[in-house]
């Protein structure tokens, strides 16, 4: 199947709900109504409910408690909330997938969306663009696995879906890979440019926030693959630190372990 029909294939794509569609849009709007998107929010009972939840997280360690959406976005800022509720609905759209462990992946997802957080502070971009990109740049496997399921599966038994070959070993198998899925969906759901770009390019990255991504979903890979210090060591993407001013003691030894990054969070993927 071509990269062009697997997304014609009602299938495989989910479907975001509509106040996720106006947050996007929001990222190109200036001028956006912040009380109008919270009212919206606020008629969505799932998705108000998880922001509830997370807002009063350790996580955001608040100082009195979150009682309603407009106390979220008064509290948080609004670029927070779009953030918890685009990845919230990211989740949310996939209820399941033929071959694929969702809370698996969505641990992995968001082990990558912390670690680019982190790293994306440490290097100068914007945290939460990091942070959003990071939770989204794996989802061309789960529109993949949905699509084309019995070529996905059979390809797990060889290359498991977190190992570092899987991009090639699709490549070989499919004519393309699960970035280039991943950062069509986001030009499907009218995401800023940045998104599809940094998707597409994080597996060869020649922007910073692609650099991000490289680094942080090695990071989250290692762990799933409960890789030695040693192995991480020698696994290590350098000259892509190095290109973003990183040394290889601030990914091995400075960073905070990934479950520790997202303690407070694991609402986000339940």
């Amino acid at each position: 199947m071509t990269l062009e029909a697997l997304l014609q294939n009602p299938n495989a794509l989910p479907t975001a709900p509509k106040v996720v569609e106006e947050l996007i849009s929001s990222f190109e709007n200036p001028d956006v109504m912040v009380e109008e998107i919270a009212r919206k929010l606020s008629l969505d009972p799932v998705l108000s409910a998880k922001l509830l939840r997370l807002a009063n997280s350790a996580y955001y360690h608040v100082s009195r408690r979150i009682g309603n959406v407009e106390d979220a976005v008064r509290m948080l800022g609004f670029v927070t909330v779009r953030t918890l509720v685009i990845s919230s609905g990211l989740v949310g759209g996939f209820k399941t997938v033929p071959g694929m462990d969702l809370k698996r992946f969505w641990r992995y997802s968001l082990h990558t969306a912390v670690a680019a957080k982190w790293l994306a502070k440490k290097v100068g971009v914007n945290t939460d663009l990091a942070f959003t990109i990071g939770m989204m740049h794996a989802i061309g496997q789960l529109v993949m696995h949905a699509g084309i399921t019995v070529e996905a599966q059979e390809l797990d038994k060889s290359v498991g879906p977190y190992e570092p070959g899987r991009m090639a070993a699709e490549l070989e198998a499919f004519g393309y890979h699960y970035s280039q899925v991943g950062a069509e969906l986001a030009v499907r759901w009218k995401f800023p440019d940045i998104f599809p770009e940094t998707i597409r390019d994080f597996p060869a990255p020649a922007s910073r926030m692609a650099a991000v991504i490289h680094l942080a979903t090695w990071c989250a890979q290692a762990d799933e693959l409960k890789l030695s210090t040693d192995q991480r060591a020698e696994g290590l993407p350098l000259a892509v630190a190095n290109g973003v001013g990183l040394m290889a003691d601030e990914l091995l030894a400075e960073m905070p372990a990934l479950d520790e990054l997202s303690a407070g969070l694991e609402e986000l993927i339940h």
